[in-house]
């Protein structure tokens, strides 16, 4: 039975207990409204840690004031039973007055990866990010947190803090869990009406047709782009927000792939945004 905790100074303290019996704590921090990609994290978790905590949190602060922080889904009953249903030992539901009591002026930046891509079109949402994870982190101390790859640079910049700051943890990156149709499993893909969800693929599609022309031996990005980007403006109902090729230390942009980079792309399908990602 998954045990749900809402106060900071109990999941504190139940982790301060697990630790001091000598076990390892997986942790899995979501906004809830799990789907499998969400499931993949906490099976990894528990195949490889003694206790599995899943924090539940739609975060205020990653988000900017015209973004979705009302409409984000959430479905408490429907995220505990699929918890349970992996097992998950504790889920920490904590409020907004436990994680920013008022007035709350301390944050937490990353001042170079955090610009561009993401940090370009959002620019408050990793500070937020952050944020929220260097007091989850405290809170709980996991030897190891768990990511998935389809938001590769906050993971990055996860790495980031972790390795400046000391925190004393694992950051693990796993694969980026798919539709069939190839569209990366996100919860605001809930937002989609079916005929968006139809064009929402053609994310993916062009991805891997940049992907195709680097393997095919063309290493170009400009030559690249000029054909991917033609494959977006073919579907209507698209707007393309960024693709870029990057190097995947730095996040800085390629003019001639020589060796592994990464392909990563934002478009808007109707009032949704969604991002996605290919190793070249």
């Amino acid at each position: 039975m998954t045990c749900v905790i809402r106060l900071l100074e109990e999941i504190r303290r139940t982790a301060h207990y697990i630790k001091k019996k000598g076990k390892t704590i997986g942790f899995v921090p979501t906004m809830g409204y799990f789907h499998e990609g969400h499931l993949s994290l906490f099976r990894r978790a528990r195949k490889e840690a003694d206790v599995v905590i899943v924090s539940l949190y739609v975060n205020p602060a990653q988000f900017a004031p015209q973004e979705d922080f009302k409409k984000y889904p959430r479905n408490f009953k429907r995220d505990l039973e699929l918890a349970q249903g992996e097992k998950v030992d504790y889920l920490f539901c904590p409020t907004d007055k436990e994680m920013y009591p008022q007035p709350f002026s301390t944050f937490v930046s990353n001042e170079s990866l955090s610009s561009v891509l993401e940090g370009k079109s959002r620019p408050a949402h990793f500070r937020g990010v952050l944020t929220i994870l260097a007091k989850l982190f405290h809170l709980i101390e996991p030897d190891v947190a768990y990511f998935g790859q389809k938001d590769y640079q906050q993971a990055l910049i996860i790495q980031k803090m972790i390795k400046e700051l000391n925190f004393n943890l694992k950051i693990k990156v796993l694969p980026t869990v798919r539709e069939k149709d190839g569209l990366a499993m996100s919860s605001r893909n809930l937002y989609l009406t079916p005929s968006e969800r139809n064009r929402a693929r053609t994310l993916f599609s062009a991805l891997q047709q940049g992907r195709d022309m680097v393997s095919s031996g063309i290493r170009n990005s400009t030559e690249i782009f000029k054909k991917v980007k033609s494959c977006l403006r073919r579907t209507p109902g698209i707007k393309l927000d960024y693709l870029e090729m990057v190097d995947p230390e730095t996040l800085e942009k390629i003019k001639e792939v020589h060796k592994r980079a990464l392909l990563v792309g934002a478009i808007w399908v109707g009032k949704t945004r969604l991002i996605d990602n290919l190793w070249v």
